[in-house]
């Protein structure tokens, strides 16, 4: 590709209600920090500095917590202590804290979740623990019905009162083919479209870019423009397991700076890699929506896609970031990132749309790192700060409806993509791809008619930009 990055604009003005909220110092209020007090004084922390905390307490105390989450109106990291271990509260509160006692442990949330695993791998379901209710949080989409709904309602009684939640989603449970700048690939039976998620440097110092996994199983040359030349090729997929790509630019000298086009001409340079924590503002570029924003909702989130290519069979993503932020097909592989320019997620898939809401769940982009060797920009680590790329994008961001998510724990799944998607004219998601081991994806195909669109729009039924910006995605 010419040395420029790859950019594709995206029509639509509603969503620069989301862009205004990305201007310098527009959060300064939360640069306070009380942590000169005495010990046990709550600081006022910003949620990037909250989610420092809770790793540390994580690794401090392990399992001895029952989960955390950022408070946004009182800028303060809640710790989750089961009640009477004292010991605990102390370390938690001398850090910085608030802490919260709560019933239900670490271990026992763990264990209810595998039960759901074991009884209840329904395609259209998804769960994740949520340290604000301290209970499992059970999702199912609107084809969990009949026989299928009383056999996941009956194994969430199962485990117990107090213990977890259930909640129908109008929409269906699908990968999101089609979020930062659209990428396309022709492939046999139509075409693909997803989107960038963000430019990384690739073990070998080479240029490239992280997308979903579905993305990079269903196709393995991809362009800038709907029927343009192929500019990057596939090195890494995964689907399903996990859902993340590694794609390498062919022209090794272009340039791919690390930053999310955020549109109306902003962009946010993004500086490092970072871990979600639940209850923090997020924002999702995507190229068929544009630019949205939400909260975290669910960290470690199981989703059980529909298989495409075995009936009645499932495919399931684990270790996703689970959101309130809307997404629509074509956003698949876009950008999660926080306003002070952490990346943090993939779109992955989910329900809804961004005229109703939804659910949506994102493959975190550390795990992703980790697996595939690449590093952020110029060399920045899976969590290091980006070095020389270190501009902060101030963009303060206010909660929106719209959520959307999927990282999933990438780990080390991370095969070798040789994705010669035979995908169908859905968008050869994933399912179409006879990837083989490199993926799981033969039923791992991406999501239904949102996968990637048809004739490369990748808006498949969902299309609809709704309050979709104008933002083209991110780089």
């Amino acid at each position: 590709m010419p040395k420029r990055k790859a950019a594709i604009a995206v029509g639509g003005v509603a969503a620069l209600g989301a862009a205004a909220l990305l201007l310098p110092n527009a959060n300064a209020s939360q640069d306070k920090d009380q942590a000169a007090g005495a010990a046990g004084t709550v600081k006022t922390l910003k949620a990037a500095d909250a989610s420092n905390l809770s790793a540390q307490l994580q690794k401090a105390l392990g399992d001895a917590l029952a989960g955390s989450y950022y408070d946004g109106a009182k800028q303060q990291l809640v710790v989750n202590v089961v009640s009477g271990d004292k010991n605990v509260i102390v370390q938690a509160k001398k850090a910085g804290a608030a802490v919260r006692q709560v019933d239900n442990s670490t271990a026992s949330l763990k264990a209810a979740a595998k039960t759901l695993k074991t009884k209840a791998t329904i395609p259209g379901t998804a769960w994740a623990i949520d340290p604000r209710t301290n209970k499992v949080a059970v999702t199912a989409d609107s084809t969990v019905t009949g026989a299928k709904w009383n056999r996941l309602q009956s194994t969430v009684r199962s485990l117990g009162s107090g213990m977890a939640t259930l909640k129908k989603s109008a929409g269906a449970f699908k990968t999101l083919v089609s979020g930062g700048d659209a990428i396309f690939s022709q492939v046999q039976g139509g075409g693909v479209r997803c989107s960038l998620g963000f430019n990384v440097t690739a073990s070998d110092g080479t240029p490239a870019f992280l997308t979903a996994g579905h993305c990079g199983v269903a196709a393995k040359d991809w362009s800038d423009s709907q029927n343009g030349q192929p500019i990057a090729t596939v090195d890494q997929a995964t689907f399903p397991g996990n859902d993340f790509s590694l794609v390498k630019y062919n022209d090794a000298t272009t340039q791919a700076p690390s930053e999310v086009n955020a549109g109306n001409g902003q962009t946010v340079p993004i500086t490092q890699a970072a871990d979600a924590t639940v209850g923090e503002t997020v924002f999702r570029m995507g190229s068929t929506t544009g630019l949205h924003n939400g909260q975290v909702t669910g960290l470690d989130a199981t989703v059980n896609f529909q298989s495409e290519t075995n009936p009645g069979g499932v495919d399931t993503v684990n270790g996703l970031i689970q959101t309130n932020v809307c997404a629509e097909a074509g956003d698949s592989g876009g950008s999660l990132f926080t306003q002070d320019g952490g990346a943090v997620g993939l779109t992955s898939g989910g329900s809804g749309d961004c005229t109703s809401g939804g659910e949506t769940f994102f493959q975190p982009v550390t795990a992703a790192l980790q697996a595939t060797g690449a590093t952020l920009g110029n060399g920045a680590g899976g969590q290091a700060g980006a070095g020389d790329q270190t501009g902060t994008a101030a963009p303060s961001a206010s909660p929106g409806d719209n959520g959307a998510g999927n990282g999933a724990g990438a780990g080390d799944q991370s095969g070798t993509a040789d994705p010669s998607a035979t995908a169908g004219d859905q968008n050869g998601a994933g399912n179409g791809a006879g990837t083989g081991d490199q993926s799981g994806a033969g039923n791992g195909a991406g999501a239904g008619d949102q996968s990637g669109a048809g004739t490369g729009t990748g808006t498949g039924d969902q299309s609809g930009t709704g309050d979709g910006s104008s933002l083209n995605g991110s780089n």
